[in-house]
């Protein structure tokens, strides 16, 4: 056979089996796995990226009379039914039995399951075709969208549906750190649409897991879920000035700040309790669901050991006062939020473990910003940065040093 000359000539040859599949479903599996090499190489808006595809596709395909060329034809505009042309797409003389089971799936069930802290939460759904012994038997799609980056980092399409509902909800029974409920099928819509949108803009996807290959297929089955009746909950968004001073003057009200000695610190030691505050409320307003409330051991990990280093200055009465402050506010929040005390035990515990590592990481600097290793240096030097005339004189004696290629 020659070599194909085009990559709808290539996508064409991988397909010409089939119509030896068993199923619908078996097709419908090859055909998002076929479009996820085209999503996974795309560099921008991954979705429009598909689409674009399968419309050329069609196109150059729409004289192509062999059943695997109808048959797979018939596939895509099934996945991808807004492509254009998908519409037109009619089933060949000689198509297999299944193929009239193609997208026709009803919705079984919606459930979601998540940690106590709101780092992830799992969406879960299964599907049944209206004729299973033609489409295929009933099956699940997975979603994990991941709080901390605000993306839909996984994705992934499978069966048997009864089996892996019931492993998540076992596995979420045996651990006192999770949850599992019914869902309502229209948030898992939205939720997972929500975060799935950013992801087909990254620059890079995540490493594992099926997201490329399922991802056409998700977005199938995803449009045969409802859509919501009323706006789903938006996103919490960042605290106001007022809201801000507000939340920390109840936080220093608290049994939890009064516990770490945050209402009697020295005079001296104020304005570093309130730029530790103000780094703690900083960073939440940085996540996508900017909640001041939400922390676990994983956003402290990022706030101790990553953002605060790259984010900002910190003199030593700082850097001693930022774990105590971050540990009060932790278990503050936890409360707040109604969680397990073994879940706020487990977030301080991570923290105490994390001081050692941090005050390595504030001596040496090494995760420092050049913006932030630049203030440093400056505030070393004994400069004010509020003081124009001393700024401008240090940044011209510093030039060589600023500007400098480090290579």
């Amino acid at each position: 056979m020659a070599t194909p000359q085009t990559p709808y000539d290539a996508v064409l040859h991988a397909a010409r089996d089939v119509t030896r599949l068993d199923s619908a479903l078996d097709a419908e599996m090859l055909g998002t796995a076929l479009l996820g090499s085209v999503y996974a190489v795309a560099e921008r808006d991954r979705e429009q990226a598909v689409r674009e595809f399968v419309t050329g596709f069609l196109a150059a395909t729409s004289r192509r009379r062999s059943a695997a060329a109808t048959t797979i034809r018939a596939v895509f505009a099934a996945l991808v039914p807004d492509a254009e042309g998908a519409a037109r797409v009619r089933l060949g003389a000689y198509a297999p039995a299944w193929a009239g089971q193609l997208g026709r799936v009803r919705l079984t069930g919606t459930w979601a399951y998540g940690d106590v802290y709101g780092d992830q939460t799992s969406y879960l759904a299964t599907f049944a075709y209206d004729d299973e012994e033609q489409g295929g038997p009933e099956h699940a799609l997975v979603a994990l969208v991941d709080h901390n980056i605000g993306i839909t980092k996984d994705v992934f399409v499978g069966g048997p549906a009864a089996r892996i509902v019931e492993q998540a909800r076992e596995i979420c029974t045996e651990d006192e750190f999770t949850w599992f409920r019914t869902e309502d099928p229209a948030r898992m819509r939205a939720e997972v649409s929500r975060h799935l949108t950013v992801t087909d803009d990254l620059d890079e996807l995540p490493a594992q897991g099926s997201l490329a290959t399922d991802r056409a297929l998700v977005g199938a089955r995803l449009a045969a879920l409802p859509g919501a009746a009323a706006p789903i909950r938006p996103a919490v968004v960042p605290p106001t000035d007022e809201e801000r001073t507000r939340l920390v003057r109840t936080f220093l009200d608290s049994p939890e700040a009064a516990r770490f000695g945050l209402p009697d610190v020295a005079d001296g030691e104020l304005a570093s309790l309130h730029f530790c505050l103000g780094l703690l409320l900083d960073h939440a307003a940085s996540f996508p669901d900017a909640d001041p409330m939400r922390w676990s051991p994983m956003v402290a990990e990022l706030f101790l050991l990553d953002w605060v280093h790259r984010r900002a200055v910190l003199d030593m009465d700082d850097a001693a006062m930022l774990p105590r402050v971050l540990r009060a506010w932790a278990a503050y929040a936890s409360r707040r939020r109604g969680l397990p005390q073994p879940a706020a035990d487990r977030t301080d515990e991570a923290i105490s473990e994390m001081v050692p590592e941090f005050a390595r990481l504030y001596s040496t600097g090494e995760r420092r910003s050049p913006a932030t290793a630049a203030v440093a240096q400056l505030m070393a030097d004994g400069v004010d940065p509020d003081d124009p005339e001393a700024l401008n004189a240090w940044i011209e004696a510093n030039r060589h040093r600023l500007t400098d290629d480090p290579a």
